[in-house]
């Protein structure tokens, strides 16, 4: 029977742990003057292959979420676990694309593909043939020797995800990737991402409630400030063939607005006067 749009779904038990997993996280920020807390007994977990967006109010924490999975920080109390072992920094399983491209004007594509390869210290000519794969892949193969400049805002950020999978991470964390561009790109890029993403385990940051539905098996609604999880909804298409659709298809299957009403409606959404 297929999920209903409005049915919460508890994250479902396995023996096989979670690839990533938050036991009741909680980050306090500190300044001379007051503590903030961002996150406050934050408990999810994602499994193998799996591809997760969370969405939230502005301010809720869910870019925190990411960087502490990514070991850029520590949690206060609680524990952030990849493959059932404590994150105590980066770690090279783990990709992080960020939401602006951060290209560095003075390398060519190619070698702003190879920058984390060279940081981690990996085989270099096997991340060079990596990175013309992906970047051939991704419609940019006439473009290695280019600067960044010469790019539009949606090749920089096919560069950008190059970048990201040149490393082969086993997890790929998504920061608001398509913020910064139209409405059109955002939409074709997403299909290219998510054909890129397919069998990885990956979890999707963002604002639009119709990306996350589109691309997402599962989302993830996080409370206002500190951020909880306040609702797990899985996302499932009916589908002849039994595989996913696209994210462009699953914009026009009538299951779509049901899942964003429900969402919409689970953000709590209201303009303060």
């Amino acid at each position: 029977m297929l999920a209903r749009p409005f049915d919460l779904a508890p994250t479902p038990t396995t023996a096989v742990p979670p690839r990533v997993e938050l036991r009741d996280v909680a980050l306090h920020y500190f300044d001379a003057k007051k503590e903030t807390e961002a996150l406050d007994g934050l408990s999810l977990s994602v499994r193998s292959g799996e591809f997760v967006a969370v969405i939230g109010q502005s301010g809720c924490g869910k870019s925190t979420l990411l960087s502490l999975i990514a070991g850029i920080l520590s949690p206060t109390s609680g524990s952030v676990l990849v493959d059932g072992v404590a994150v105590n920094g980066p770690c090279r399983k783990v990709g992080y694309m960020l939401q602006q491209d951060y290209l560095f004007e003075w390398r060519s594509i190619l070698d702003n593909t190879l920058l984390g390869a060279e940081i981690q210290g990996a085989d270099m000519r096997e991340a060079r043939e990596r990175a013309t794969d992906l970047l051939a892949r991704y419609g940019l193969g006439n473009f290695l020797d280019h600067s960044p400049r010469q790019l539009s805002g949606g090749m920089r950020q096919r560069v950008a995800l190059a970048r990201t999978l040149c490393t082969a991470p086993d997890i790929v964390l998504l920061d608001e990737p398509f913020s910064a561009l139209d409405s059109q790109t955002r939409i074709a890029l997403a299909d290219e991402i998510a054909q890129a993403l397919a069998g990885k385990t990956a979890i999707l940051v963002t604002h639009d409630i119709g990306e996350a539905i589109s691309m997402a098996d599962r989302v993830i609604v996080l409370s206002r400030r500190p951020g909880r999880v306040k609702s797990d909804h899985v996302i499932h298409f009916a589908t002849q063939d039994g595989l996913r659709p696209t994210p462009l298809a699953a914009r026009g299957k009538p299951e779509f607005n049901a899942y964003f009403n429900t969402l919409w409606h689970q953000l709590d959404v209201h303009v303060e006067g």
